[in-house]
């Protein structure tokens, strides 16, 4: 975290009435989502929670005053890293933000299906959604899938926490699961 960031994370926790640990979770777990999607645990918001624009899921999840500050505190920032990135950074340096985390490279999935629109990861498990190609790339301990979404327009994301640790979509026309879509090759 640099010094930028302790002023940012002070700042947010102050406006929005959270603990600067929350903002520290939600800000790695922004640059983990491109600045697009956030999935994390913090007790601030009642545990395992999700962000992307349009969506708050919380841990308590009927407390809708907690999915407003989860969804203010998210656009914030999400709103700050992309002015920072298209600034070419802060500071005198002018580094480019990185949004993606140190643990994954940037593109992992097949070349050729243009910009991800939500990428994220948790439990040994990564998914990028390609809206532009209609595709969803899964990574589940580096074996690669790819599925066609066909007309499916993807905006929220769901893991289930259980031994098969399942991912589920939403999409305009309802929940969307890995099953129902067809597998394509790489």
């Amino acid at each position: 975290m640099s010094a930028n960031d302790g002023d940012l994370v002070e700042r947010m926790a102050e406006k929005h009435s959270v603990s600067p640990a929350a903002v520290q979770v939600v800000l790695a777990a922004l640059r983990s989502g491109g600045g697009r999607m956030a999935q994390f645990s913090h007790a601030d918001f009642g545990g395992m929670s999700q962000w992307s624009p349009g969506m708050s899921m919380v841990g308590d999840m009927f407390n809708t005053q907690l999915k407003a500050k989860l969804d203010a505190l998210c656009s914030d920032m999400a709103a700050h890293l992309e002015t920072s990135r298209t600034a070419g950074g802060t500071g005198a340096a002018g580094k480019e933000v990185s949004y993606r985390s140190q643990t994954r490279t940037e593109d992992w999935w097949p070349a050729g299906l243009g910009r991800s629109g939500a990428v994220g990861a948790q439990n040994e498990l990564r998914y990028a959604v390609f809206p532009e190609t209609r595709r969803l790339v899964i990574d589940d301990h580096g074996a690669l899938s790819v599925y066609d979404t066909g007309s499916h327009r993807i905006f929220g994301i769901a893991q289930a926490q259980s031994a098969d640790r399942t991912l589920t979509f939403t999409s305009q026309d309802g929940l969307v699961r890995i099953a129902d879509l067809p597998r394509v090759s790489i």
